[in-house]
């Protein structure tokens, strides 16, 4: 069909080849509207957000995403930069000043629930700032919530309540950290807001936000998530995530390792235990997530014959980069990290080789437990 059909939510060409792509509907919903059954057809992405409150995520490259940033530094605003907690680093916006002019920012960390109880927040909070210092970055302010289970959140409302009077509130984040489900949680329990969630779309452009009104005259924006190759959650499925993120507090599991083993965290993480005395090396994963030890000898052959397998995620249909490790040697009790997955606790004067996929995720930073 020689025609463009167009949708009427935001103007993009209708497709049905790439579901990642403005404008993309199902090949049996495109039929239907190129056989003249469907009339007023909306993509996707504008589906989802009229029904569902929901925006589709965006690639860092994007050239309207950036716009969009950019457009903050023109307004005075406060810009909360959500992040999480359990992959802080690839999270965290790094290039949030180039965008926000002399505009305040706070960090938002999400899901400490899943922490320790015995785990004291300041702890959290001094760590975050630390990582923040190290790239150039001294937010104003920072909280710790968890969204889904809706803690800890009155105080960020109160601080928010009081910013909103004089500004706009632009909440900024990656995908997977749970930003519109912050938002969403927030929305709840402000009970001032005056409408229903409107979308405002900028000319020329096929990308969204929300802006929620607010009794102030002012307005809380949710812009869309950014996809990074440096997040494990844009190269698994959602079925894979949910096995590997954690959804109730983490229970601690030790293995007791000795020079010459090997641990792997399914086929996503491995470390490799080089130089040391005897010790215990304490996961903090999803229980669902699996762990295996093995001899440090036979650990290539053994991943090589059950990654997508026993070693899963990732399965066959991933194309995640190849493991790729860093050698750490431990001046201090350290946390190992693996990003989107949890953390590894090693005892002081360890010499590790720690292996990630491409090493997306891969850190260490001193003992939070």
């Amino acid at each position: 069909m020689d025609d463009k059909i167009i949708c009427i939510g935001c103007g993009a060409i209708l497709q049905s080849t790439c579901p990642e792509e403005a404008g993309y509907i199902p090949a049996s919903r495109l039929k239907n509207v190129q056989d003249g059954e469907d009339n007023d057809v909306y993509c996707q992405r504008c589906f989802r957000l009229r029904h569902y409150n929901e925006i589709m995520p965006v690639d860092t490259n994007n050239d309207d995403f950036l716009a969009l940033l950019n457009s903050m530094a023109e307004k005075k605003a406060l810009i909360v930069n959500v992040v999480d907690l359990f992959d802080f680093t690839n999270s965290l916006l790094s290039s949030i000043t180039r965008f926000i002019g002399n505009n305040d920012f706070i960090l938002v960390g999400n899901k400490f629930d899943l922490f320790p109880q015995n785990l004291r927040q300041s702890k959290i909070k001094d760590w975050m700032r630390q990582e923040a210092n190290r790239v150039g970055l001294f937010p104003k302010k920072i909280f710790l919530v968890s969204a889904k289970k809706q803690k800890n959140l009155e105080k960020l409302i109160s601080y928010l309540d009081i910013e909103s009077r004089n500004q706009d509130v632009y909440f900024v984040g990656m995908t997977n950290v749970g930003k519109s489900t912050l938002l969403n949680a927030i929305i709840d329990q402000m009970g001032d807001i005056q409408d229903l969630i409107t979308t405002s779309r900028f000319p020329g452009t096929t990308l969204d936000k929300i802006e929620i009104p607010l009794e102030n005259g002012h307005l809380l924006v949710d812009t869309p998530g950014i996809m990074t190759e440096n997040q494990l959650a844009t190269h698994l499925s959602a079925k894979e995530l949910a096995i590997i993120s954690p959804q109730k507090p983490l229970k601690p599991a030790t293995y007791q390792l000795k020079p010459g083993n090997t641990l792997f965290l399914a086929g996503l993480g491995r470390i490799d235990f080089l130089k040391g005395e005897p010790a215990s090396f304490t996961v903090y994963a999803a229980r669902e997530l699996y762990i295996h030890r093995t001899k440090t000898e036979k650990a290539d052959e053994f991943y090589s014959k059950h990654v997508g397998e026993l070693l899963s995620p990732p399965s066959n249909e991933d194309k995640l980069p190849e493991l790729k490790g860093k050698k750490f040697h431990t001046s201090s009790k350290s946390d190992l990290l693996f990003g989107g997955i949890g953390f590894v606790t090693v005892p002081n004067d360890c010499l590790v080789k720690v292996y990630t996929p491409s090493q997306i995720g891969l850190g260490i930073r001193r003992a939070l437990i």
